[in-house]
């Protein structure tokens, strides 16, 4: 067995070498990929230099410009199906999200039987430390919101640290993935579900980043909420047609 961890970057240099040691040392089965948007503090320097140390584990893309997330981790998505990775994770680089999980996720996955585990912040043992008031409110907000919205029992939709199969990956067509920020990590969700996997959280204990500054902003958190409304409003025109016929 295989797995990918793909960590984007924008200006983590502080963050990132102690973060690829972590993963790394979680066990062989972890390789790392760094997707860099051109970090003007030489972050996509320092991945190289990593790749140099670890060059059997790990690899960096470069790309030029902040390309976002959504982007990010769908080239990561088709680089390692491309090499026949079995698992491939989505990860922050900022150790908000603690590498000690990454074995726990394949082994929820093996035990449950799962095509998609979540990191959770919002079932029994998970939770977020070091956060203000007001990040925790939007969190548990936008997530409460967007379950509700689509119609999902998932509790933690907006999360970031979660691990895929590649056969999800493989049946979601990536190309038709529309999100572009946070409301890329509902959609994938959303659609691993609709299209009948079984998805199980995991739960996390989440942390503020030791380092640098939050990529959140208010135009990001509008990106996601428009997201889900367009995403119900789909739904139901999808239904539509099939309750139509129905009716007696």
């Amino acid at each position: 067995m295989k797995a990918l961890v793909i960590l984007p970057t924008y200006n983590e240099i502080g963050n990132l070498a102690p973060m690829v040691e972590a993963i790394l040392s979680q066990g062989d089965m972890f390789d790392v990929l760094v997707i860099d948007d051109g970090s003007p503090d030489g972050t996509g320097l320092l991945a190289d230099h990593l790749k140099e140390t670890h060059s059997e584990r790990v690899e960096v893309i470069h790309r030029q410009g902040k390309l976002g997330l959504a982007t990010a981790y769908l080239t990561g998505f088709r680089y390692g199906l491309q090499r026949g990775y079995e698992f491939l994770f989505e990860m922050d680089a900022d150790f908000s999200h603690n590498p000690e999980y990454l074995p726990h996720f394949i082994e929820t996955m093996q035990r449950e039987g799962a095509d998609v585990v979540l990191g959770s912040r919002y079932v029994a043992g998970g939770g977020a430390v070091r956060w203000p008031w007001y990040r925790k409110l939007i969190s548990r907000g936008g997530s409460f919101y967007a379950s509700k919205m689509l119609g999902v029992s998932v509790r933690d939709l907006t999360g970031g640290f979660k691990c895929f199969r590649s056969s999800v990956l493989e049946a979601l067509k990536l190309d038709s993935i529309q999100a572009s920020g946070y409301g890329f990590q509902i959609e994938m969700t959303y659609r691993a579900i609709e299209a009948g996997f079984k998805v199980v959280e995991m739960p996390i204990i989440f942390e503020e980043r030791r380092e640098g500054q939050s990529k959140m902003s208010p135009a990001i958190f509008m990106e996601a909420f428009w997201m889900v409304a367009k995403m119900r409003a789909q739904h139901v025109a999808e239904e539509a047609p099939e309750l139509e016929r129905l009716r007696p």
